[in-house]
């Protein structure tokens, strides 16, 4: 990408046009360098959600005056060890556990490391055997394979075409040395939601351990550690309007594990290191106001993301849903749409100031087809040819009238330069394309 200062020369916009642009005097990618005033619309809440107003406030005294050590036994550090075991009160709730069962972290991938590697080393079986999923994040999927090169056998279940795994295949992979079973709550790309209860009965039946990666389902869909039967769980809390660079991991009582880093005695010796405070009340805070508002923010979310995916299959020929539309989080929609490249219409929806993505963020860099995606039977350009729409609760009725103003026009405009395009409407429609 083309990356300089701003020039005159590259101003795109007539001289008499500069009202509403903003300058900036730093280099930035071209395309972002000089913009003129627009409506800007988030879809992308999966990647991470704004700070709630409310955190934002709750979080400021612990910037600025409550600056206290949480392991210093004077007022000052006792007014942040307070303000911890709050936050710590109000996970807990979220989640229906009990507050000694929570210990925060710096967010997801540290809890899902310090879950799963903690877990199998803690173990003292000779031959160790770990049960998951072929569409898990990241944190979860290389966790895994530095795991098998350390010499545990990991098993990766395939899920079904509709994003969803079956949890007769978990069983069906159980071995005798199996110590670990790990699947996620909701995907990130999908929204699916797995079924847990079920593989949670197999888990307990079978004495083995059972780990949730429930980053993406934590505020949007009720919780309950008891009825899902994980021994872990995962917690990110910039996913929930919380702040970026803490996370929470709950580990049910009489569940062991080793450390991944060894310090002082903080969390109860499970997590050394001086407490992010104000990221742990931010977390806290995030948390009571996602088990206050769930039920009917779920509901509204839900209605817009129903909205706007109904609008575009309505608008916008040769689109498909990615994934099961009834078991899914309400605020992500995954649709596939016939012919276009994701990434150029993801940059041309920013330009007009929609935001959305190809899937998962922490996977942007890669230029392979997203494996999840795959593992639901989409042909690589099928894959590439899908984008995500993940609503939030700053998003409105305006926000989606906005994007189905916008959308069926890029993607004329990316089909319009696509030969496969061209030769499928000649086949359907032969008058509708021209013959130069």
């Amino acid at each position: 990408m083309d990356v300089r200062p701003l020039r005159a020369s590259l101003n795109p916009f007539p001289a008499n046009s500069n009202e509403g642009i903003r300058r900036i005097d730093f280099p930035l990618p071209l395309r972002y360098a000089r913009i003129p005033s627009m409506r800007r619309v988030y879809f992308d809440n999966n990647a991470t959600t704004p700070l709630a107003p409310e955190v934002f406030e709750a979080m400021r005294p612990y910037l600025m005056e409550d600056y206290g050590n949480a392991s210093s036994i004077h007022w000052f550090g006792q007014r942040a060890k307070a303000a911890i075991e709050k936050a710590r009160e109000q996970v807990a709730r979220l989640i229906n556990a009990r507050a000694s069962e929570i210990v925060f972290t710096s967010g997801g991938t540290e809890s899902d490391n310090a879950a799963i590697v903690g877990l199998v080393e803690a173990s003292r079986a000779e031959h160790k055997h770990a049960v998951t999923t072929a569409i898990e994040h990241p944190a979860v999927l290389e966790t895994m394979r530095a795991l098998e090169k350390r010499g545990v056998a990991v098993t990766y279940v395939r899920v079904r075409s509709n994003g969803v795994v079956d949890p007769a295949d978990i069983a069906a992979a159980i071995r005798p040395e199996t110590v670990l079973i790990s699947v996620m709550h909701a995907n990130n790309e999908l929204g699916t939601i797995q079924p847990l209860e079920e593989i949670g009965r197999i888990a307990r039946e079978r004495d083995i351990y059972f780990h949730t990666d429930a980053v993406q389902s934590t505020g949007k869909i009720p919780i309950d550690v008891e009825k899902l039967g994980v021994d872990l769980l995962v917690i990110s809390a910039h996913k929930l309007y919380g702040p970026k660079g803490v996370g929470a991991l709950y580990i049910r009582r009489s569940t062991t594990l080793r450390p991944l880093m060894h310090g002082g005695h903080h969390e109860r010796d499970r997590r050394p290191g001086t407490e992010n405070v104000a990221g742990i009340v931010g977390l806290g805070t995030a948390a009571e106001a996602a088990r206050m508002h769930l039920p009917v923010e779920s509901e509204r979310v839900a209605a817009l993301r129903d909205r706007l995916e109904s609008g575009i299959l309505a608008s916008v020929a040769g689109v498909g849903v990615n994934g099961d539309r009834a078991r899914r989080v309400p605020n992500t929609s995954n649709l596939r749409f016939d012919y276009i490249e994701g990434e150029g219409f993801v940059i041309a929806m920013d330009l007009r100031g929609i935001a959305c993505s190809t899937g998962a963020a922490c996977s942007s860099g890669s230029l392979e087809p997203s494996h999840v995606l795959s593992a639901i039977g989409l042909k690589p350009e099928q894959a590439r040819a899908s984008i995500r729409f993940s609503l939030g609760r700053f998003n409105t009725g305006a926000d989606v009238d906005a994007a189905l103003a916008i959308l069926p026009e890029v993607v004329e405009q990316l089909r319009s330069v696509s030969p496969h395009w061209r030769k499928e409407a000649a086949i359907v429609q032969p008058s509708a394309v021209s013959k130069t």
